[in-house]
């Protein structure tokens, strides 16, 4: 009995806060829904403008969860820009928290509304997200011969006129470094291997057409790129050897003490424009991760390892940037669940937000 009520505590770590992340999104799609039609005739950047407002405020709210329920400690290694910037954030990808991490950094620019992905194709099925990621500027991509140039340069050019700001993130390697999948792992290194790259140990060989075309579309109105190397304290095994990056699931259980956040502001000027030297600055963004990672895993210097060069600096974001959007959040949907035409119209949402939104990814150019 005393296990059983062991498990169950566990599980309402994660299940608690899913549950409202998850309950209050068709509340959230309803407003944007509205915003949506009573701007149809207004100009678009006023659309984007009140869009990511309303952006900001759900991710503010998840961020409650992931920062504040949690108590995760973020560590910085460099200085973060206290302003808002156009920028293209490229990190290396592990788990589904990494794009948590970079809503962690964002809001503390105050460009939390700004993020936009460039997401793996089949995240477009995510029940109402998929669409909605798709309508506020996310990018779905097939991975290598199946990636479609012509309809990520048409997304980003229709932001760009569109003057919408730009916090692109995007994951270089196409999919999760996890020391499990061995055969992933042992692909990427024997292509790196044929192409005559760097052979990577603690990250995958990265891909480059994706961020090539979004520096080129954004050149004009680009501050920078973001280069951020994260690593997650506590993913060693008895025997000192990398386990996989904690889930989603397993960060809200609070199975990570810490996170290491390696920053790096790169000037426009010093990333070439042509596409082959384009792909070796790419790879040597890349070589820097895996000796930054190499040493964090893998040092025998204590002063070395489980932290990144450099002073890093404790990072504390204050509550009063998360707590109002959960207080607002669920005052929008409290109120549909407490009378029966309420319940309905919350089910429907759900119901037919995903169909549509199903039908609209696929159908839409």
């Amino acid at each position: 009995m005393l296990l059983s009520l062991v498990v169950h505590t566990y599980s309402l770590r994660y299940w608690f806060p899913a549950t409202i992340m998850l309950g209050t999104a068709p509340a959230y799609v309803l407003t944007w829904l509205a915003w949506k039609l009573l701007s149809s005739v207004l100009p678009a950047r006023l659309y984007h403008k009140l869009d990511d407002r309303l952006y900001c405020m759900y991710q503010s709210m998840v961020l409650f969860f992931f920062e504040h329920y949690t108590g995760v400690e973020i560590v910085v290694y460099g200085d973060i820009p206290k302003t808002k910037e156009n920028v293209i954030y490229l990190s290396n990808h592990q788990c589904t928290t990494d794009w948590i991490i970079a809503d962690m950094l964002a809001i503390r620019q105050s460009a939390l509304g700004h993020v936009r992905y460039v997401l793996k194709d089949g995240l477009k099925w995510l029940p109402m997200y998929g669409w909605y990621f798709s309508q506020h500027g996310g990018v779905f991509v097939k991975r290598s011969a199946k990636f479609n140039e012509k309809a990520m340069r048409r997304k980003l050019l229709y932001q760009a006129r569109c003057g919408a700001p730009m916090y692109l993130v995007i994951f270089p390697e196409g999919t999760r470094y996890n020391p499990e999948l061995k055969n992933v792992i042992a692909d990427s290194q024997a292509f790196a291997a044929k192409e005559g790259l760097a052979v990577l140990k603690h990250t995958l060989t990265p891909r480059f057409k994706a961020s090539h075309i979004a520096v080129e579309i954004m050149k004009d109105n680009l501050d920078a790129v973001y280069d951020v190397t994260v690593a997650y304290e506590g993913t060693l095994d008895s025997c000192g050897r990398r386990k996989a990056a904690p889930s989603m699931a397993e960060f809200l259980c609070k199975e990570c003490p810490r996170v290491h956040v390696h920053f790096e502001r790169v000037k426009l000027r010093d990333i070439p424009s042509e596409y082959v030297y384009f792909r070796r600055w790419m790879n040597d963004q890349f070589e820097k991760k895996d000796r930054l990672l190499t040493d964090f895993y893998e040092s025998e210097d204590p002063e070395k390892r489980f932290r990144f060069p450099g002073e890093g600096r404790p990072s504390q974001l204050k509550l009063y940037k998360t707590l109002p959007s959960l207080v607002i959040l669920g005052g929008l949907t409290l109120p549909m669940l407490l009378t029966e035409r309420g319940r309905k119209l919350y089910v429907r949402t759900w119901v037919y937000g995903t169909l549509l939104g199903w039908l609209w990814v696929n159908i839409s150019p």
